[in-house]
């Protein structure tokens, strides 16, 4: 069985091992991606930003619980867009996918304690698919800022569940969720995995990869953000609320302690959630 847990080092490279783990289980965990300064430098830019505040939504679980999301475009160039652009980053991502790799959105993703709501089965190329995407070359990587663990709603993935293919997908509440009944099938043959993480730790995980998480009843928020990946053969074949092929300007893995801009949110382009047809989003 590969490997799918990793730590990183300095200097970093993914390796043939990780391609091996993310091919064969659907995802791969890098912990310690960011260290202390640098997990301090994104939960300031997180915090205090009120541009993230501004364009946040809801998200309703229908269990009476919600979740807070802010969705942007383009990486930019404050934290979250260095350390979106850094090497660590978008090399990594580069190795999973085999090709050239593109920003197509990065998020915010705020479960507050007590209140903080589920996320239902499914799989990102659900959502995707809907956008013009032809290929499931796709994937995304979460950073946790806070400790993820089962109390406060870490993920949960089925293990080599992005080897089924696209499932279909429909509405569930706010959410965009995959049927039911081929999830329970998959259950009994992919083992479930809760993805507990450190604050700097990384999950990179493939777009067809099903994954939930529960609601936080916790008195210990989640918070968690998220970039979102394509690549560069897999530019969507219509227009949508996410961006076209973008080439990306990358930066070394230093530049995200030299950065000191946490609040220019030039060229980020912030989601308006009305304009999604994938969501639906409360103020």
């Amino acid at each position: 069985m590969a490997c799918t847990d990793f730590r990183y080092t300095c200097p970093f490279a993914a390796t043939d091992d990780m391609k091996q783990g993310f091919d064969e289980a659907g995802f791969v965990i890098i912990r310690g991606l960011l260290d202390k300064d640098e997990v301090g430098k994104l939960t300031k830019a997180a915090e205090t930003n009120t541009a993230f505040s501004q364009h946040a939504f809801n998200l309703d679980d229908s269990e009476g619980r919600k979740s807070r999301m802010v969705a942007w475009d383009h990486p930019g160039d404050d934290v979250t867009g260095i350390l979106s652009r850094s090497a660590r980053i978008v090399r990594t991502c580069e190795k999973l996918l085999g090709d050239e790799v593109y920003h197509y959105h990065g998020k915010l993703m705020m479960k507050n304690p007590q209140s903080g709501g589920k996320f239902v089965w499914h799989q990102d190329y659900g959502y995707w698919y809907q956008n013009g995407n032809l290929f499931p070359d796709m994937m995304s990587v979460f950073v946790a800022i806070d400790q993820c663990t089962k109390e406060n709603g870490c993920l949960q993935v089925l293990k080599g569940s992005h080897k089924c293919g696209r499932i279909d997908h429909c509405a569930v509440g706010g959410q965009t969720g995959a049927d039911g009944e081929r999830v329970s099938q998959l259950k009994t043959v992919c083992p479930l995995v809760f993805v507990e993480l450190e604050p700097g730790d990384a999950l990179f995980f493939h777009a067809n990869l099903l994954h939930t998480s529960n609601a936080n009843t916790s008195d210990r928020r989640r918070w968690a953000f998220i970039i979102a990946i394509n690549t560069k053969h897999n530019d969507p074949v219509k227009k949508h609320h996410h961006p076209q092929y973008t080439k990306l300007n990358v930066v070394d893995d230093s530049a995200l302690k030299a950065c000191e801009n946490y609040y220019d949110m030039a060229g980020k382009d912030f989601m308006n959630a009305a304009t999604s047809k994938t969501i639906k989003a409360e103020p």
